[in-house]
């Protein structure tokens, strides 16, 4: 009977993932009345989810739908909680997505699954757009566990752009950045228009990201080395770690936004168009 049991549980947890609270309401969360109504096409927004952390994945995608950006860019994401967040957006609040998944780890301890199939743990897209010519890279090296970037192209404001999406090392970890932002950066650089969205894990002034603000601009125009005072910070613990690099595109407007579901704001900025 015991053994019975434990084979339940395990069978539970993988139908409902990490985010087992809330995560399959079916109940819309309601907006906050300056929500807008339907996908923004010139806004784009990055978030790190905070993983683990056990938030409602409903919630998750309230917060979501109160901006409704064209792209999202997720950090510390589980496929599975991704999928159901897209399924929220769309069952309660009308909001189609498209996702790309980025794993870079098949991780238990972080996304749940059988034990013998962990979930994938990463970075995600998510496109009001199709998106094409997907590829997901690993750093050569991840630090103290594995990272990478998911890139993929897509249509924003009625413009093809090269969209990126990145968590680089832990902190403490300079060198390890210093090499990831190296290569994320010649990856960057060959593209016309590029978005490039993600938790750096380093404040502007850092050494480790001139490879990044060598190839695009941060959209803040005030937000650059030597002038970090003036960069609005992202986090609960007070520094900007989070960014939306532009290259080939105008920022016409930005905005941080703290949440009870992460400990990293939620950033997000609308692009001019054409």
């Amino acid at each position: 009977m015991g053994l019975l049991a434990g084979a339940l549980a395990v069978a539970c947890l993988a139908l409902v993932g990490p985010s087992a609270p809330g995560g399959g309401a079916p109940f819309a969360r309601a907006l906050p009345a300056y929500a807008v109504t339907e996908v923004v096409p010139n806004r784009v927004m990055t978030w790190n989810l905070c993983n683990p952390c056990e938030e409602s994945n409903v919630d998750r995608a309230a917060e979501i739908a109160t901006y409704a950006p064209q792209v999202v860019g997720l950090q510390e994401a589980c496929e599975g909680d991704v999928r159901r967040i897209r399924d929220h957006l769309e069952r309660l609040y009308g909001l189609v997505y498209h996702v790309e998944y980025g794993a870079v780890l098949q991780h238990w301890g972080r996304c749940g699954g059988a034990p013998w199939n962990p979930g994938g743990f990463g970075q995600a897209i998510l496109s009001a757009a199709p998106m094409t010519d997907p590829v997901t890279v690993e750093y050569p090296d991840g630090g103290s566990e594995g990272r990478g970037y998911t890139a993929v192209t897509t249509r924003i404001g009625g413009r093809t752009v090269r969209v990126f999406n990145t968590h680089l090392a832990q902190r403490r970890q300079e060198a390890v950045r210093a090499e990831q932002a190296d290569v994320l950066a010649r990856a960057v650089a060959p593209h016309e228009r590029a978005l490039v969205l993600g938790d750096f894990n380093a404040v502007p002034d850092a050494p480790e990201l001139a490879p990044l603000w060598a190839v695009a601009a941060d959209t803040d125009p005030g937000c650059r080395p030597g002038g970090a005072g003036a960069c609005e910070v992202t986090t609960d613990w007070h520094s900007k770690f989070d960014y939306v690099f532009l290259r080939g595109l105008v920022p016409q407007a930005h905005r941080v936004r703290p949440t009870p579901y992460s400990d990293h704001h939620l950033l997000h900025t609308d692009l001019r168009t054409a």
